[in-house]
C-alpha cells in the first residue's frame, strides 16, 4: 500500500485525517486505474451524507451513490470520504449538491461514465431523489448515458 500512495502522490491515505469545515474539492485525490483495457463499475454508497438548506440554514440528510466506469483515473475512496463531508457545513439545493458531485468528479478524473444519485431523507412529508449522469461524448459512453437517463 505504502508504495502505491507515494507513486501516485496520494496524501490522504495513511496520513492523520483532516476535516473540511466547508466545501471542499481540492481534497480529492486520484490514482492510475490499472485496468485500462476493461470497462468496470465503481460504485460508492455514502449513507450518512449532510448538508445544508440554503434558505433555512437546517441541516439536509442523504444517501449519495455514486457509479462509474474509470478512465486512466480513479477517485481515492478516502478522499472521496473527505470531500462528501465537506458538504456539512455548505448551503445548497439537493440537485444542486448531486450536480456538483458529479462535475467535480469528472473534472478530476474524466471517467467513461458517471451518475451520482441522491436518496434525501423527507422534509416536508416529501422525499428528493436527484440523479445525474454523463458519458464521454462521441463515444459509447455516452449512448450509455442517453440510455441510462431515458429509463432513470
Amino acid at each position: 500500500m505504502e508504495s502505491t500512495r507515494k507513486e501516485d502522490g496520494l496524501k490522504a491515505l495513511g496520513a492523520k485525517t483532516k476535516y473540511q469545515m466547508d466545501y471542499a474539492p481540492e481534497v480529492l485525490e486520484t490514482f492510475q486505474n490499472k485496468h485500462l483495457m476493461n470497462d468496470y463499475w465503481v460504485q460508492f454508497n455514502c449513507p450518512e451524507f449532510t448538508s445544508l438548506c440554503p434558505i433555512t440554514g437546517q441541516p439536509d440528510f442523504a444517501e449519495i451513490r455514486i457509479a462509474y466506469i474509470p478512465g486512466d483515473r480513479m477517485v481515492e475512496s478516502k478522499s472521496l470520504k473527505l470531500y462528501l463531508f465537506s458538504f456539512r457545513n455548505h448551503g445548497d439545493f439537493h440537485e444542486d449538491c448531486v450536480n456538483i458531485i458529479m462535475k467535480d468528479l469528472i473534472k478530476l478524473m474524466q471517467p467513461k461514465y458517471i451518475e451520482v444519485t441522491g436518496l434525501f431523507t423527507p422534509r416536508g412529508g416529501i422525499s428528493i431523489y436527484p440523479y445525474a449522469n454523463y458519458g464521454q461524448p462521441g463515444t459509447k459512453y455516452e449512448a450509455l448515458a442517453e440510455q441510462r437517463f431515458a429509463n432513470h
